[in-house]
């Protein structure tokens, strides 16, 4: 084919590329096009065509990838479930992974620890449940035990009750201790845990007018 236009597409760092009477031949990555000199009169042989359609879908998964990653760290199998939901084919879905992990931008390990750091300080939860929302995300069993491994539950289940204290003001002890328990409980901490933690939060809450726990 031979080149008869490349128009800037608006607001994005790519081309189209048009060929004989004026058809669209294909898009491409701008520095693409700017590397192989394409220009208006151009020849290109259905090779060249291929080879520089293959480099826009390696860049394309590339540039997904990266943008995924600018959001928040990412696990393998999560960079690997979002690019295949792009509609990206597995094979530079594959090559793609294996790029960041090379360049350091996935790694499991890492990505545990951000989510469990990012979970104890802004929506504490148990050590049990941190690791089961890292194993769905793809992180294995042994690095998500050895990620969650400095979480205490009593700890952390204090935290959680305490940021939710403003919302149990003023309750009677039963539905006081249902409503907070409930919602330990949702947070993956053991009955137990939930039960101690109520009844340290009852004490303390002063929108209670110094009630104790009601005997038995």
């Amino acid at each position: 084919m031979i080149i008869s236009a490349i128009e800037r597409q608006k607001r994005r760092q790519r081309v189209n590329v048009y060929g004989d009477e004026g058809r669209f031949a294909f898009a491409l990555a701008l520095h693409l096009a700017q590397d192989a000199s394409l220009h208006t009169g151009m020849e290109l042989s259905q090779a060249q065509v291929n080879a520089l359609q293959e480099a826009d879908a390696r860049h394309s998964a590339y540039d997904a990838a990266l943008r995924l990653l600018s959001y928040r760290p990412r696990s393998e199998k999560e960079m690997r479930r979002r690019l295949a939901r792009r509609g990206i084919e597995l094979r530079l879905i594959g090559e793609t992974v294996r790029q960041l992990r090379e360049r350091g931008y996935l790694d499991d390990e890492a990505f545990a620890r951000f989510w469990t750091e990012t979970r104890e300080a802004t929506s504490p939860r148990s050590r049990r449940l941190i690791a089961q929302e890292l194993r769905a995300q793809g992180v294995d069993a042994e690095t998500a035990t050895a990620a969650t491994a400095s979480v205490a539950d009593e700890e952390a289940a204090y935290r959680a009750a305490s940021r939710r204290l403003h919302a149990f003001r003023g309750l009677d002890y039963d539905t006081f201790r249902r409503r907070l328990g409930g919602f330990l409980v949702r947070r993956g901490f053991s009955y137990e845990v939930a039960r101690r933690t109520m009844e340290r939060c009852w004490q303390e809450a002063s929108g209670n007018e110094g009630d104790s726990p009601p005997a038995g």
